[in-house]
């Protein structure tokens, strides 16, 4: 087995789609995905996981039914499992989730910006 470091900027560089979750690492049964975002996302739920929003470059927000949390490159913020949420961004934004694996990036909203699952960079 080989080990080497994870360049997040290599990883990034190689991500075109917007909204479209790209698996880097594993750690037990969660998934840590790249997505770069730009515009506004579904409005969606999760309702066995929590979500976690890492921003790696760029900024971001969350609506959430009582009110919006913003992200700036180094924050980071939970959504607990069963919350409604819609993660936007004005510009392209670089952000990790962690997640358990095959988590629906469109949770139980489903539609046209679902996203292909377990898709590894």
């Amino acid at each position: 087995m080989q080990h080497k470091a994870i360049n997040l900027n290599e990883k990034f560089a190689r991500i075109s789609d917007l909204w479209s979750p790209r698996v880097v690492a594993e750690l037990n049964d969660y998934q840590f995905k790249l997505v770069k975002l730009q515009g506004e996302f579904v409005w969606h739920e999760h309702p066995d996981t929590d979500e976690v929003f890492l921003v790696i470059e760029g900024s971001m927000a969350i609506r959430l039914p009582d009110g919006e949390v913003s992200l700036a490159a180094g924050e980071m913020f939970v959504v607990p499992r069963g919350v409604r949420h819609q993660p936007y961004a004005q510009q392209v934004c670089q952000v990790m989730l962690v997640e358990p694996r095959g988590v629906v990036n469109t949770g139980d909203s489903g539609g046209e910006m679902t996203a292909p699952n377990d898709i590894w960079i």
